[in-house]
């Protein structure tokens, strides 16, 4: 087995090779991590690894054993939306929802590290990220709206 954090709780899953986003939707039913692409390069399936973006599509379940996982369902606290996401709901951030949980965990990180990014900072952060439907400027402004700076 292969136990950590999840969101702050523990866990335990069956260890094996395979990804992350797997146990995560599959076994423990935290499905607002998505799988876009499946090959790292789209980032829905982003998620933090203690403070570092990750894409779950690519890091092995046994790899994370005793280590802390956040995703976007462990940034509400207590069913309270974060400043980010009010900003992404009050902006018209978030479209279809297959992008936003992984661009919404690249921001916490960002946000951790630097409490006011520029638009070019909050972009290399992003870059990671794709969103078909909103263009990105909703995106970028409530990250930016989120660290003060909207």
């Amino acid at each position: 087995m292969t136990r950590f954090l999840l969101n702050g709780r523990p866990v335990e899953v069956e260890t094996s090779a395979r990804p992350l986003l797997d146990a995560l939707r599959l076994d423990l039913g935290f499905t607002g991590t998505k799988e876009g692409c499946g090959e790292g390069e789209c980032g829905a399936c982003s998620v933090l690894l203690g403070d570092r973006v990750v894409n779950s599509c690519l890091v092995p379940v046994c790899q994370v054993e005793g280590e802390s996982v956040t995703t976007v369902e462990g940034l509400a606290v207590g069913g309270a939306l974060t400043p980010l996401q009010r900003a992404f709901v009050d902006l018209g951030a978030a479209q279809c929802g297959i992008c936003t949980p992984g661009i919404l965990l690249a921001s916490v990180a960002l946000l951790r590290e630097k409490s006011g990014p520029s638009l070019d900072e909050v972009r290399r952060a992003l870059a990671g990220n794709l969103c078909r439907c909103t263009g990105y400027s909703k995106i970028l402004e409530a990250v930016l709206a989120a660290a003060g700076k909207g």
